[in-house]
């Protein structure tokens, strides 16, 4: 009987384990077609909140800014210059970043009158 038990409770380890990857592959999946994380870790709105008057981008003081030249931007708008019908997928692969930025800037483009949209692949507008 213990060796049924001992067992028994082994296989439901094993399955649990198995499940737990599963789990976090998806919640990776996800991540990459939604651009958000999900999953352990502060929920969202939890973080620091800032109490003094916000700094310009390049106002020092040790925080990075951000560009605002639109590198990637106009990387991304290149690429599909040169492969029309590219997905973000291949430009990310291309670009070596995460397709998540992607799916943020690529719409920008497109309703800046860049480039557009025909099924899953970008095409330039004009």
């Amino acid at each position: 009987m213990a060796s049924f038990v001992d067992s028994t409770v082994k296989d439901i380890d094993d399955r649990l384990n198995d499940l737990k990857q599963e789990v976090r592959r998806l919640e990776a999946a996800r991540a990459a077609l939604v651009g958000t994380r999900r999953g352990p870790g502060r929920p969202p709105g939890s973080g620091r909140r800032r109490t003094s008057t916000r700094r310009s981008a390049g106002g020092g003081g040790g925080r990075r800014g951000r560009r605002r030249n639109g590198t990637r931007a106009n990387q991304a708008l290149e690429l599909v210059k040169g492969k029309p019908g590219i997905t973000i997928p291949e430009i990310a692969s291309a670009m070596r970043i995460q397709p998540n930025y992607l799916y943020r800037v690529l719409p920008r483009l497109a309703s800046d009158g860049q480039i557009k949209r025909q099924g899953q692949g970008w095409h330039p507008a004009g």
